[in-house]
């Protein structure tokens, strides 16, 4: 729907691609024409290269955008995308292949200068893996080096939780994205997630568009995020600085995030990865620049350069998201009442509407809320109005959660962290 809207603003023609289960799908009738690529399960549909490709070359597309999951991050993907001479609107399957896998990426950018948290390069078995870890030292990670969205992670206390650890965290990587290798980095505690926004042309500008503070997170998932972070001045000039160095170094085309951990009391900041996508929190840097990301990803990737530099991104006022995500996986999740918030400055992106049923296949977010204000304390009153407005009827989500978790006093002074909401939770005798 996202990109449907950017291409019918620009004047662009676009194809949907769609399941058997999201054939009622509303992008499917706001497209300019819809192609059904397969079954409802992923692997079927929305991960079938050859089906994607297919429907691209049977109706004439010039190109092709990933959207955030499936696809997006596949270098495989976009090599077949160049060899049908289709564009990607992404960056280089090289640059992606190398991002992708998170030991490359980590080594990548601590030579192009980028701090990057203690850790090790890939471990092939349990022997070789708990001698690196207690050369790092526990508390440590066990984290898959392809993939995302919290999957392949292990927290592991000490050695003799290694092995179990060691064994789920591979498998369920390998379950995931085909790939079972994992590498160990130092887990640190107290830290924000921080994530900078870069885009980049074929013609080697690469400009970065500020930070979003992506700490409030349950299951190694976000859930709010908000635009600009409250970081000191000079810490976010340094990681302006090293995210524009890294795009440049990998030649980078199209949008991509440089994800970081901070830690408030050292001041210090590491590389954590990045994604070389579109990322899903986009509007609230989208809200705070006044610049349509995906209309400038369609521009690079058609071969025009940037339409402004560094020093013209001068972030204003402040943004908010909320993702709105479906509770339980299966049973009664049509959508029979939809009320969705309005006023200035409220935008709520999603393909929902009365009468719409949930497919039980695909990722549980169902939504994103996002609001913009002057000021921060605006913004969070604004959302929760907005929050307060939103009905999903017979469709259970978690607006009430993102309310009450804005209501915190953590949130409302920005001292909260990535492990805030589990904490939060178990408080209240509530599940993680």
């Amino acid at each position: 729907m996202r990109v449907i809207r950017a291409c019918k603003e620009m004047g662009v023609s676009c194809v949907a691609v769609y399941s058997v289960a999201d054939k009622e799908g509303l992008w499917v009738n706001l497209a300019d024409e819809a192609i059904c690529i397969g079954g409802a399960v992923a692997k079927d549909s929305y991960l079938n290269m050859d089906a994607v490709l297919s429907a691209a070359l049977v109706t004439g597309a010039e190109a092709i955008h990933p959207g955030y999951g499936f696809l997006s991050e596949n270098a495989d993907f976009a090599r077949k995308c160049t060899e049908n001479k289709i564009v990607f609107i992404g960056p280089d399957p090289d640059v992606i292949a190398k991002m992708g896998d998170k030991n490359i990426a980590r080594l990548t950018m601590a030579a192009a200068g980028v701090p990057v948290i203690p850790g090790c390069e890939v471990v092939k078995d349990v022997v070789s893996g708990i001698r690196q870890a207690k050369k790092i030292g526990f508390p440590l990670l066990i984290k898959a080096r392809s993939g995302g969205g919290g999957k392949g992670i292990r927290l592991v206390e000490n050695e003799e939780e290694f092995e179990t650890a060691y064994r789920t965290a591979a498998a369920e990587a390998q379950s995931n994205f085909g790939d079972g290798g994992v590498y160990l980095e130092k887990f640190l505690t107290g830290v924000k997630h921080i994530e900078m926004q870069i885009i980049g042309d074929k013609f080697g500008n690469v400009v970065c568009m500020g930070e979003r503070d992506c700490s409030m997170q349950r299951r190694n998932q976000k859930l709010i995020e908000e635009a600009p972070a409250n970081i000191p001045a000079t810490v976010r000039a340094a990681m302006i600085k090293v995210s524009v160095a890294a795009g440049k170094a990998l030649k980078y085309v199209g949008a991509g995030t440089m994800e970081y951990l901070y830690e408030p009391k050292s001041q210090t900041f590491y590389f954590m990865e990045m994604n070389t996508r579109l990322q899903v929190e986009h509007p609230v840097t989208e809200f705070v620049t006044q610049r349509d990301l995906v209309k400038w990803q369609i521009r690079v990737a058609a071969g025009n350069k940037l339409g402004f530099t560094q020093t013209q991104i001068k972030p204003l006022g402040h943004a908010i998201e909320c993702r709105i995500n479906n509770e339980i996986a299966q049973g009664a999740n049509k959508v029979t009442t939809l009320h969705i918030p309005n006023g200035p400055w409220v935008r709520f992106d999603s393909a929902i509407y009365g009468g719409y049923q949930i497919p039980p296949f695909y990722d549980s977010m169902i939504g994103k809320l996002i609001v913009w204000s002057t000021e921060r304390d605006k913004a969070i009153r604004k959302m929760k109005a907005a929050l307060c407005e939103l009905i999903i009827d017979s469709a259970p989500h978690n607006a009430d959660m993102q309310h009450d978790l804005l209501g915190t006093s953590e949130f409302e002074d920005t001292t909260y962290t990535t492990k805030f909401v589990e904490k939060w939770l178990e408080a209240r005798g509530k599940p993680k």
